[in-house]
């Protein structure tokens, strides 16, 4: 797997994790501690020497499948066809793993995904 080098002015790959009314509320998901896992996303992006960026949102519609996380491919990523992913029911160290294999290895467009994360992807809501 080659690694694509970032170009000056170039977006990261970034996750978007959602922190509305249902994704990241202990009531809903009382077993997950969410602060925690927003905290080791944000630390993974400060480490990563701007290949990848967190930012949270409010809702992003589907509360069913709580926690959502969409991860955005980078410039080049989308260059070469890449195109948000929405991962369902983000709860747990072992899909935090996947999300951040995917994204180190370059996420959407530059490589694929893990298998196991691949079964959590989710249609984004219609609008």
């Amino acid at each position: 797997m080659s690694r694509v080098p970032i170009r000056y002015g170039a977006r990261p790959c970034s996750l978007v994790v959602c922190r509305g009314c249902c994704c990241g509320d202990p009531r809903k998901n009382p077993g997950t501690d969410h602060a925690a896992q927003l905290d080791r996303l944000r630390a993974a992006a400060a480490a990563s020497g701007g290949k990848l960026a967190v930012r949270t949102s409010d809702c992003l519609g589907p509360c069913a499948q709580a926690n959502i996380v969409v991860i955005q491919p980078s410039t080049e990523g989308r260059r070469r066809g890449g195109r948000a992913a929405w991962i369902g029911f983000s709860l747990d160290d072992d899909c935090l793993d996947d999300i951040l294999a995917w994204t180190e290895a370059g996420g959407p467009g530059l490589a694929p995904p893990p298998a196991t994360l691949a079964l959590q992807m989710i249609d984004p809501p219609k609008n």
